[in-house]
């Protein structure tokens, strides 16, 4: 059975950051998560994590395209 729900440790390992950059995606809400049991752990729909990397995606692909590599780097180096 696929899990619809993941820990922020395996976020961090999906996303090869650090934890705290993954709680820190959580808290500010950019990655849409939910806090579940006791102790209030929290837990990110796998769906959700990948929408924020296709979001990303799209957000590095404007900014690549707004930002040319090489552009106003002539006579350099």
């Amino acid at each position: 059975m696929v899990k619809r729900f993941i820990q922020l440790s395996e976020v961090s390992e999906v996303l090869d950051i650090s934890s705290a950059q993954a709680y820190a995606l959580v808290r500010s809400g950019e990655l849409p998560a939910i806090k579940v049991g006791g102790r209030g752990q929290w837990r990110v729909e796998v769906a959700e994590l990948e929408s924020y990397i296709q979001r990303m995606y799209n957000e590095t692909k404007t900014f690549v395209a707004a930002h040319p590599f090489g552009q106003g780097q002539e006579g350099t180096g």
